[in-house]
């Protein structure tokens, strides 16, 4: 249903689209609308502050400590009355670094790429601790190792970060990424792909690995932070931007103790969490939810020491490796594009 290329590398493109409309500013205008980052907590009449946060792509188990943290009034409790939503056509980063939201669903490689370029964007938790993406090809087409790409059809969307991950780790097993025939998959999802015209993606297992394990179709997948360290990075990632960390921290604060707790929620419990995720978007597929919300609870937080936790050495070692390879005009300032200073102290909201 969900391949990495809609989710990750699409978001990539688009954000390089809006890049100059942001200007390069290290922060925008401020909104005044009571969705925008202008005041935290309760009013002084008692009411609750709306607050956005949107969404990268389609509601799914990467976003279930969002859905309860709503669910459970862990927002409420915190002063935030928030709404979940979608992404306009210029993505969900183009709305945080605008100041029209005020919090999002971002990427690392997509924060990497805003940064260098003079856009706002701050990471302010990762989501999920390693990196859970990888190559994935129906057993049949005989993919074991990267260079057994060679030879085989390869479905994205066309992005230089595609072909420079599958060239890097390529390279290490001794194949030729010039031997990949690459295929634009459109909006096809990965399995009508794999049947028509393509033999291997590059997908998130958590959903569509999982779903072709509901399905009964055998995967061979070759997850990229195997192969390099420099490919375990962060994604997806939870940000804002650098106007509404100035000026109103109180409000980050307040939404990040609320969405921690839905995440701690939901790696405790994931059943209940797979629930009510469902239950807020009942279009999905409760079995595939259940299913993947089991097998993506512990990996949130996974080994480090809470949930949320960012190293600065994660997001210097993929910039590095991006500019190595020529996908960044200039290397990162890596302390200046995440901060762990808004999740709870001591693991505790």
């Amino acid at each position: 249903m969900f391949s990495l290329q809609k989710w990750g590398l699409g978001a990539v493109c688009c954000l390089l689209l809006i890049l100059t409309a942001c200007g390069g500013q290290s922060s925008a205008p401020q909104d005044t609308n009571a969705s925008g980052p202008s005041g935290s907590g309760s009013t002084a009449s008692g009411k609750l502050k709306d607050v956005k946060v949107v969404l990268d792509w389609t509601p799914n188990t990467n976003h279930t400590g969002l859905y309860v943290a709503k669910d459970q009034g862990y927002y409420e409790e915190a002063g935030l009355n928030v709404e979940i939503v979608q992404p306009g056509e210029g993505g969900a980063d183009q709305m945080v670094a605008s100041n029209a939201v005020p919090f999002g669903i971002s990427y690392q490689e997509s924060v990497t790429q805003a940064r260098t370029q003079g856009v706002p964007l701050v990471s302010i938790a990762a989501v999920i601790q390693h990196n859970t993406s990888g190559f994935a090809a129906p057993v049949d087409r005989g993919i074991k190792s990267p260079k057994d790409f060679e030879g085989k059809k390869y479905g994205g969307w066309g992005s230089p970060v595609e072909e420079a991950v599958m060239k890097s780790i390529m390279e290490l097993d001794g194949g030729d990424v010039s031997k990949v025939q690459n295929i634009n998959m459109g909006d096809a999802d990965y399995f009508t792909a794999v049947k028509r015209d393509i033999d291997f993606a590059w997908i998130f297992y958590a959903w569509t690995g999982i779903e072709a394990e509901q399905r009964g179709e055998q995967l061979d997948m070759l997850y990229v932070k195997d192969y390099s360290k420099s490919l375990d990075y962060y994604t997806p990632v939870i940000v804002t931007n650098e106007a509404t960390l100035s000026s109103d921290p109180e409000l980050v604060k307040a939404f990040m103790s609320a969405t921690a707790k839905g995440y701690q929620y939901a790696i405790d419990q994931p059943e209940k969490a797979a629930e009510m995720l469902s239950k807020a978007v009942p279009e999905l597929d409760k079995e595939l939810v259940l299913a993947s919300q089991q097998w993506l609870s512990p990996r949130y937080q996974d080994d480090a020491a809470q949930w949320g936790v960012q190293k600065a050495e994660v997001w210097k070692n993929y910039a590095d490796w991006m500019y190595e390879r020529k996908l960044l005009d200039k290397p990162l300032e890596a302390e200046k594009a995440f901060t762990n200073d808004f999740l709870p102290q001591d693991g505790k909201s």
